[in-house]
């Protein structure tokens, strides 16, 4: 292979390495002014919350009080607290249509969140709050600091739809916490309401904390796909970004001081978000994954310590905050309007742009009218194949220009067989080009132009709610991977089972690679890079697609076969390559010299230095 087709191969892979760049660095937060927000004290006991236990009181460095010897409670200054310290703990349901929340009375705390018509991999009720599970309390100084997950509010009222508890400090000053739950909703209203505490509240306190510690439970069948889409997001006020403590790291840490609209425990396809109308002034986020072999089948603790602003001095003062527990499904996090729908990591810029707006309306629309979800992966592939067929043509029509002009390479490296000839070689090489109005990149440009819809694809897939436990053939569920055989065993990178779409995705690149190679003009003189093209990249992507979805291989695999049976069709059709080698063959004995390019100029400039230090070589 010539010089000017290793160029055009450099270049694709560079621009590659660039793509793959670029989507990493979407996925990487970027870099905020950090401060500590009490001290460096309060940083490490959010990093102490990540212990085996859930016990986010153990969070704080001043303790409500000192237990005296065999104490069971922590003793109050007040007698209402003391009791309700040592009150018994009551249930409390809110439901619809959509979930059921059970708040527990001690700290007013959500306890258990059903997600209704959804389930876990294994078929069992999805919880995405598990009993004991979760623990949410407010750090607040009454003039001795006090935790309300210690305590237990007293109940007003209470019903499917709303409920309102109290913690008494005297006969007229409480705090309240106030939910309520619209039908057909995902999102709980949960505001806290500070009543005549200016007499309570320390009046040097201007913020109060906010801990909660949640142990996020493994709800889908591959443990690193869930693991490689689940993180801890938040949304920083004014910002139309989301951040994220960043995917795949084991441990995660971020401090922050600027105002958050909202932060979010997010699981691959199922998300715990707590928001602050008012917002949250500043925090501290960790997350860390536990190991595949957790008994419990959990996937991760996240737990996060924000501050609120808090008027001790008003008589009445509300903090209104807002719950969601739900899927991440982007029409239903959009359908909210704070940005939720931003978690859903579907790229960057332009990748993220194709897939909201073009990928997604289309695979919609096509839901509301097919029920197979591998039916509408198909059709998706072929009317994406339709758009960029002109692409696909003018890339196979630049194949063949380069392959019909093989008998004329040959008569030019014939012409200059010696090593010092080189650079007279590719400077008649070009000549020929040029003369047949042929471009060494024509078949390069269209290629990477449908980069960008591979990329996309690529994100949409393992992202897309839709897919999940959607199953098409042999596969049970297209958002995770397909298997047709447990090996018993695990083959690093490769995993313990084989992967029947991974196999057929290989396969068709094999066919595919060795087609496009047929088609290359000087293929046999570089053994290496058809190696790499035909053998090496189909295995290397059976490897790496064995643990990606399922739909993402079927999805390869399709379009791999539509491009064999376009370029088929436009062989046999659209190419009569007798003509064409005639056609070009004219244009190359043209009596016109050709227009130079710039690059064409600059090597004849690079060829004549070259002849005069040769010239000067031989004269000294």
């Amino acid at each position: 292979m010539k010089k000017n087709s290793v160029i055009g191969f450099a270049l694709i892979g560079i621009i590659l390495l660039l793509f793959s760049w670029y989507s990493t660095k979407q996925f990487e937060k970027e870099q905020q002014q950090r401060a500590h927000l009490d001290s460096l004290a309060a940083v490490t006991a959010m990093e102490n919350a990540l212990n085996d236990t859930l016990v986010p009181r153990e969070l704080l460095n001043d303790t409500i009080s000192v237990n005296t010897e065999n104490e069971e409670f922590p003793v109050y200054r007040n007698n209402l607290l003391n009791e309700a310290s040592t009150a018994s703990t009551e249930y409390y349901v809110l439901e619809n249509d959509k979930i059921k929340v059970t708040v527990s009375s001690k700290g007013a705390q959500p306890y258990e969140v059903l997600v209704k018509n959804y389930y876990t991999y294994d078929s069992s009720a999805l919880y995405l709050v598990g009993k004991d599970k979760s623990d949410l309390g407010l750090e607040i100084n009454t003039n001795q600091w006090l935790n309300t997950n210690d305590l237990n509010f007293k109940m007003i009222s209470s019903d499917e739809s709303s409920l309102i508890m109290r913690l008494y400090f005297d006969e007229d000053s409480f705090i309240e916490s106030i939910y309520s739950l619209a039908e057909g909703s995902y999102m709980v209203d949960y505001n806290l309401r500070f009543v005549s505490m200016e007499g309570i509240l320390d009046r040097s306190s201007t913020q109060f904390k906010l801990q909660w510690v949640l142990d996020v439970p493994r709800l889908e069948k591959g443990y690193d796909n869930e693991k490689n889409y689940s993180t801890i997001a938040y949304k920083y006020t004014g910002s139309e970004d989301v951040k994220t403590l960043g995917l795949r790291k084991e441990t995660s840490t971020e401090n922050f001081s600027a105002n958050v609209k909202w932060f979010g425990f997010q699981q691959q396809f199922f998300s715990a978000i707590l928001v602050a109308d008012n917002n949250f002034s500043g925090g501290t986020l960790v997350n860390k994954f536990y190991p595949e072999d957790n008994h419990n089948k959990d996937l991760m603790q996240s737990a996060a310590e924000m501050l609120i602003d808090l008027d001790s001095g008003n008589s009445d003062y509300v903090v209104p905050l807002k719950f969601y527990f739900g899927p991440n499904h982007y029409p239903t996090l959009k359908s909210y309007d704070y940005g939720f729908e931003k978690i859903i990591p579907l790229g960057g810029t332009i990748i993220g742009a194709i897939n909201r707006y073009v990928i997604i309306p289309c695979f919609n629309w096509l839901s509301k009218y097919i029920a197979s979800y591998g039916l509408i992966i198909l059709i998706l592939t072929i009317l994406l194949k339709l758009v960029i067929s002109p692409l696909t043509l003018k890339s196979y029509m630049s194949s063949a220009k380069m392959k019909v002009l093989k008998p004329e390479i040959d008569k030019i490296n014939a012409k200059y067989p010696k090593q010092e000839d080189a650079m007279k070689k590719q400077q008649a090489t070009m000549d020929l080009y040029k003369r047949a109005g042929v471009s060494m990149f024509g078949g390069c440009l269209p290629m990477l132009l449908q980069f960008p819809i591979l990329f996309a694809m690529f994100r949409f897939f393992p992202a897309s709610f839709e897919l999940r436990q959607q199953s098409f053939l042999w596969a049970t569920d297209l958002s995770a991977y397909d298997s047709i055989l447990n090996l018993g065993f695990k083959i690093p990178l490769y995993g313990d089972h084989v992967s029947l779409f991974a196999l057929l995705m290989g396969i068709s690149m094999f066919f595919y690679s060795k087609m496009t190679m047929g088609q290359m003009a000087n293929d046999q003189q570089m053994p290496g890079m058809k190696f790499m093209q035909v053998w090496f990249m189909p295995i290397f992507m059976v490897v790496l697609c064995n643990n990606f979805s399922a739909g993402l291989s079927y999805y390869y695999m399709l379009s791999n076969i539509i491009t064999i049976a376009q370029n088929w069709v436009i062989r046999k059709w659209f190419v009569d390559e007798d003509k064409l080698y005639a056609k070009l063959k004219e244009r190359a004995n043209s009596a016109e010299p050709p227009k130079k390019s710039k690059f064409q100029q600059r090597l004849d400039a690079a060829y004549k230095a070259q002849q005069e230090q040769m010239k000067n070589q031989k004269r000294k």
